[in-house]
């Protein structure tokens, strides 16, 4: 498929950023699963590196390729981080979660030094919100965030796992899945779910990508956040 390509492309692109020594960051999906298998080929030509996965699939992926692992409890500061993304705008705000990551995600890129975002082309929109937005909660709130989130405009769904029961973070968490429709204010909205007790992270990811790789046709397209 041309999207498996693009993906794999992408993620090819991706593997110049990491270097000998580096600490890394294994992002979730199905675009970081290329980044982390072909890293693995890297480690067993050589390369030394250590990775922090995001996720229990990662860390199990990343183990049965040969990637050493290590925790952020030894290591605070990442030095890159690879991950993929539901949603790039042209600003590089994110729409992340779709894989049910998005709290340990946003832990891992906001301790890396730098954030690597690889895509296929079909994740470049203009505006974000046609992907549902991922809101992670504590169990115990989710009545009432669900209702609170409704009433800015969204609707509103449980994710469930495949045999009908509350899908559960790695952290023991549940994910609403919010359809806004366009997002004409992502940063607004944010800080809107920043408030909301019972929230505990939401898959909005504003100014954290540095570089996004974008798998089109035959190339990869690179964009760089503007700094401030």
């Amino acid at each position: 498929m041309a999207i498996d390509k693009e993906k794999e492309a992408a993620a090819r692109a991706s593997l110049r950023f990491i270097h000998q020594g580096n600490i890394v960051g294994l992002g979730t999906g199905s675009t970081a699963v290329y980044a982390v298998r072909l890293l693995g080929e890297r480690v067993r030509d050589g390369l030394g590196i250590r990775g922090i996965p995001t996720s229990l699939p990662t860390q199990e992926l990343a183990a049965s390729v040969g990637i050493p692992l290590t925790t952020l409890d030894e290591f605070q500061q990442i030095d890159v981080t690879i991950d993929g993304a539901d949603e790039v705008d042209p600003d590089l705000r994110l729409i992340k979660g779709g894989g049910g990551a998005l709290l340990r995600e946003k832990i891992v890129g906001s301790a890396s030094r730098q954030y690597v975002i690889i895509v296929d082309s079909s994740k470049q929109v203009p505006v974000l919100g046609k992907f549902p937005l991922p809101v992670e909660i504590v169990p115990f709130a989710q009545a009432v965030v669900a209702k609170n989130i409704a009433a800015l405009g969204a609707s509103v769904r449980l994710r469930l796992n495949a045999f009908g029961k509350p899908f559960l973070t790695d952290e023991g968490h549940h994910i609403l899945d919010c359809h806004f429709g366009q997002i004409k204010d992502p940063d607004g909205l944010a800080r809107a779910l920043e408030r909301m007790p019972g929230v505990v992270e939401h898959g909005l990811f504003i100014g954290m990508a540095d570089v996004v790789l974008v798998g089109k046709d035959d190339a990869v397209l690179e964009l760089r956040r503007e700094k401030n």
